[in-house]
């Protein structure tokens, strides 16, 4: 019998694996895929390394800073600054069409660059960050809060709203339009306070340091092992049965498959109808959590992404920044689209070249990536040569908008790629492929269940860093205590 479960390898679930295997538990990862990861993995095509959902990791903080998420992350999973490669990005922006705001990783730039565009809305910018500074990330009361009611009450002008909220949705909100203050609070400190940063060679250097620290400590990852069901014996999670129909018992299990995909996999047993009921008196005595939630709403925002790999460096073509946050309109509109398979009136413009890497290292060639939101159900319903037919479509579609924003670095491109949002479900495994999971978020972790917990998106932490931590505190609160 395992102490601790865990389904799915993305990166959540391998950093509570290694804090339960650092405390001594018998823990086994479960991964329904071929490689680790989830999102944020990697994949070779035509001879080159690809990620999958890297742009940036947020929440960078440089060696020696004693706070912030990123530093007590590695001291609970025991890593140096040195393990995760991270380089700083060169600088990034949000451009509407008549402003554009500057920011990097040092946050005096984008205050100066609020005070040149919106002079007279410094002194509210000032209020507002000394308010998102001290937020607590813990009161859940406040995290109900609508981010919009709190932004229209702090600053006068609408376009600055707007500005602010565009890339901080890009990269966290899992509602439409708006945001929980507190999702806010977090997402401004990670992306506009602290900032942005990536490995030379992508997310596969922290994905082998998770891995190969895990396997140090004594865990157990299995690939090609998807969860069939959860086994339920009277209100408590004792195991689970693999597609393969191999069963495996845990006194805890822990998911990162989302809220409602994890419930679905639970399933009641009596007896020993399944051949568990010899061992199940090894079981503590059931404790069903008493907070039953009501059934909470589906996430559904989800995104395309174009990959094009150019001949030349982006900087050669006068793009210099690491990431361009974009809208054509005053108006920022962050919601799935209704008709279209995508949005292009936003986006998000990245490339990994313009990161500060050692002793100036280059990437081998140059790389654009565009993501804008999208429509699973659209795309799902494509047959084979209609999907096939679309990804070309929106390539040249979703490139079209974004070189209004940036250099035209269409000549240049030798190669290209495309995912959609059923790409996204096939790695992730997550309902209509929603990256951000859904918009309620149960930030305790618990599940009606004893002995099961979610972790990642649904749990309310996203991004890099973001899921590692969730990792980590689900461990901490709940796996380690058992």
């Amino acid at each position: 019998m395992h102490d601790t479960l865990i389904i799915g390898a993305g990166m959540s679930g391998l950093a509570a694996g290694i804090r339960c295997a650092h405390f001594g538990q018998k823990v086994a990862i479960l991964e329904r895929h071929t490689t680790i990861g989830g999102l944020n993995s990697f994949y070779r095509l035509r001879g080159r390394n690809y990620d999958v959902g890297l742009h940036a990791v947020t929440n960078f903080t440089p060696k020696g800073t004693k706070k912030g998420p990123l530093s007590r992350l590695l001291r609970q999973l025991r890593f140096s600054h040195e393990d995760f490669e991270l380089s700083p990005q060169r600088g990034s922006q949000v451009a509407f069409p008549d402003v554009r705001l500057n920011f990097s990783n040092d946050p005096t730039l984008l205050r100066s660059e609020v005070a040149r565009a919106f002079p007279a809305e410094i002194d509210n910018y000032d209020r507002l960050v000394a308010r998102l500074v001290d937020y607590d990330d813990l009161n859940p009361t406040l995290a109900q809060i609508s981010a919009r009611a709190v932004l229209n009450e702090e600053l006068r002008d609408p376009l600055l709203v707007e500005m602010l909220l565009c890339p901080l949705m890009f990269y966290g909100s899992a509602r439409e339009d708006d945001m929980d203050w507190g999702q806010f609070s977090i997402m401004f400190r990670s992306v506009l306070l602290e900032g942005f940063a990536r490995p030379k060679d992508g997310v596969r250097v922290i994905l082998k340091q998770l891995t190969r620290r895990y396997k140090e400590l004594g865990g157990e990852l299995r690939l090609r092992t998807g969860v069939r069901e959860i086994l339920v014996r009277d209100g408590r999670a004792i195991g689970v049965i693999t597609d393969n129909g191999e069963e495996i018992l845990a006194k805890q299990i822990l998911s990162s498959a989302g809220w409602h995909e994890t419930l679905r996999l639970c399933r009641g047993v009596g007896g020993s109808g399944l051949g568990i009921g010899e061992i199940a008196s090894e079981f503590p005595s059931p404790t069903p959590n008493p907070q039953s939630p009501a059934p909470l709403p589906q996430g559904e925002l989800t995104f395309c992404e174009t990959i094009s790999v150019l001949n030349r460096q982006p900087a050669a073509l006068g793009y210099d920044k690491t990431i361009v946050f974009f809208n054509d309109s005053p108006t920022f509109h962050y919601r799935k689209p209704r008709e279209e398979l995508a949005d292009v009136r936003s986006g998000v413009i990245c490339s990994p070249n313009n990161y500060d890497y050692p002793n100036d290292e280059q990437l081998a060639d140059g790389i654009m990536r565009i993501t804008a939101l999208a429509n699973f159900d659209h795309w799902a319903a494509l047959s084979p040569d209609e999907y096939a037919a679309a990804k070309r479509e929106w390539y040249d579609r979703m490139t079209a908008s974004a070189v209004r924003f940036v250099p035209d670095f269409r000549a240049q491109t030798i190669d290209t790629d495309m995912f959609t949002p059923t790409t996204v479900r096939r790695f992730t495994w997550h309902d209509y492929g929603a990256v951000y999971g859904m918009p309620e978020k149960r930030s305790d972790g618990t599940t009606p269940y004893a002995g099961l917990y979610i972790s990642g998106t649904d749990q309310g932490w996203v991004g890099i860093i973001g899921a590692m931590t969730s990792g980590v505190m689900m461990a901490n609160l709940h796996l380690l205590w058992e």
